[in-house]
């Protein structure tokens, strides 16, 4: 019986113990699991922290936050829209509307991209190409609008948002294969490749110049807005204006007359090129067939010369006469 419970004794201080080592490795297993998070957690926390110069992770993460709460990705505001608008004012003095004009858009920070005038007493008018910054197209326009009565306004607008948006990415991505082709052609070994990776990085390098010049030509359109203003004096007829509109018999005549009259002036310029030649192809030739045509009339034989009457000759008709015998001597 001492034997027996000796035994039971040992083997219940061998489970304690066995179960107490168990207990310290899985403390142990816990403590390295807790200080490997703890240990990958930093790096994924500073990996924003290295990319924050740049600006573009932060910015789309907002943006989509932002499209996560349903809030618009991109603010009117901050949209590309090119601006463009065409006015025609009549005004008493043509040539002070059109430096006040001038002025104006040189104190907004824009300047005159064209500018056509005609100074004719009965209709002076002066046509101005204005580039006007976009914050400022707007209230350029009322004011042109004050320098007299305004005849006719037309304001068009553009979103280029979506192409700015593909430019920017399509540069980016030609810039990476420019780097690329480069770097291939300083590992270049033989005379083949070297010609190949050449003509590559050439082609690469012209397409991301195209890029670059759209990309500025949109930039500019949307920075610059355009306004054509046309100032027109008191006495300026508007019946071009009007003639677009216009339809019936007259105005089929007037412009059947105009195409008459071009014609004519066409056939007429043709004409006075090919006098020249005509004078001095024309008349030798000329001259050389009637000669030719003497010249065979002549050669020809003379007609058979008939009876005075002009008829056909008498034809006999009787029998034909019978030859003589000679008598025997």
């Amino acid at each position: 019986m001492t034997l027996r419970t000796a035994a039971g004794g040992a083997r219940a201080l061998a489970a304690i113990g066995l179960a107490a080592l168990l207990l310290a490795g899985c403390g142990a297993a816990d403590r390295s699991s807790e200080s490997a998070d703890s240990g990958g957690a930093a790096p994924a926390e500073k990996a924003p922290a290295r990319g924050a110069p740049g600006g573009a992770a932060p910015d789309r993460d907002a943006a989509a936050g932002q499209a996560g709460t349903g809030a618009p990705d991109l603010r009117v505001d901050q949209r590309a829209i090119i601006y463009t608008g065409t006015m025609r004012v009549q005004v008493d003095d043509v040539e002070a509307a059109a430096r006040r004009a001038v002025d104006a858009v040189t104190a907004t920070g824009g300047f005159v991209g064209g500018d056509q005038r005609r100074s004719v007493d009965a209709s002076a008018q002066a046509e101005l190409e204005l580039r006007v910054p976009a914050a400022k197209f707007s209230p350029l326009v009322e004011e042109l609008a004050t320098y007299g009565r305004q005849q006719r306004r037309e304001i068009r607008t553009q979103d280029v948002t979506e192409e700015t948006v593909d430019l920017d990415a399509r540069i980016i991505t030609q810039r990476a294969r420019v780097d690329s082709a480069r770097r291939l052609l300083a590992r270049a070994n033989t005379v083949p490749e070297l010609v190949s990776l050449e003509n590559e990085v050439t082609r690469r390098e012209a397409d991301l110049a195209s890029l670059e010049a759209k990309k500025r030509r949109l930039a500019d359109l949307t920075a610059l807005s355009t306004i054509t203003v046309t100032f027109v004096g008191r006495d300026a007829s508007t019946a071009d204006e009007e003639e677009e509109d216009r339809t019936g018999f007259m105005v089929g005549l007037r412009g059947g007359w105009t195409v008459f009259l071009a014609s004519m002036g066409v056939l007429l310029t043709v004409l006075g090129a090919l006098l020249p030649w005509l004078l001095l192809i024309g008349v030798p030739v000329t001259a050389a067939v009637v000669l030719l045509r003497r010249r065979r009339q002549r050669r020809r034989p003379a007609p058979p010369v008939g009876p005075v009457g002009g008829g056909r000759p008498p034809t006999p008709t009787g029998p034909p006469p019978v030859p003589a015998t000679r008598s025997a001597p």
